[in-house]
């Protein structure tokens, strides 16, 4: 009789070694992030101050303010009532609040957004519900009209005169 015993398992197959691994118990979980970035998954609920670096995946409650230089991206069972502040935003749940970016806030299909959006670009599709109002190009474009485009709406106007064969009291371009 052997006191000691050697069991032998099985080797794991290669693509469940590469997979993160999650300590047991109720007190001690870790999560491994992905290589995309972090997570806030589903269930989870946040008050107060979230920042990030690099990538963020919410699809949980956030309520108070976002900030990051890096990408954000809000799931679709995710419910946000925090300003949001990001390098770019893709939105798929519900926001109610206000969101700054400073490349790019897509809003994906089926998701609301209840709140101001400024970003030099938006990106909204189909299917999607925005409700606000939506400032949209450079800083600059923004908070000051633009003489380049000033003289191409100048002609502009003049085309659409020569072109109808009268002229407009309103503005053809805003």
């Amino acid at each position: 009789m052997h006191i000691f015993t050697r069991k032998t398992e099985p080797a794991a197959p290669a693509n469940e070694s590469a997979r993160p691994s999650i300590v047991p118990g109720p007190s001690k979980r870790t999560f491994m992030p992905t290589q995309s970035g972090a997570l806030l998954s589903r269930g989870v609920s946040i008050k107060g101050s979230v920042k990030f670096l690099n990538e963020l995946f919410i699809d949980g409650e956030v309520e108070g303010t976002i900030d990051s230089t890096g990408t954000l991206t809000i799931g679709e069972h995710a419910r946000i009532r925090a300003e949001i502040r990001a390098k770019s935003v893709k939105v798929r749940g519900t926001v109610e609040s206000n969101i700054f970016v400073t490349e790019c806030c897509e809003l994906q299909v089926d998701c609301t957004v209840r709140g101001d959006i400024e970003a030099p670009r938006l990106v909204i599709n189909e299917n999607a519900t925005f409700l606000g109002r939506a400032k949209v190009g450079t800083g600059e474009a923004l908070s000051r009209r633009n003489p380049g485009i000033e003289a191409a709406r100048g002609e502009f106007h003049r085309l659409v005169r020569r072109s109808h064969g009268r002229a407009y009291g309103g503005n053809a371009v805003s």
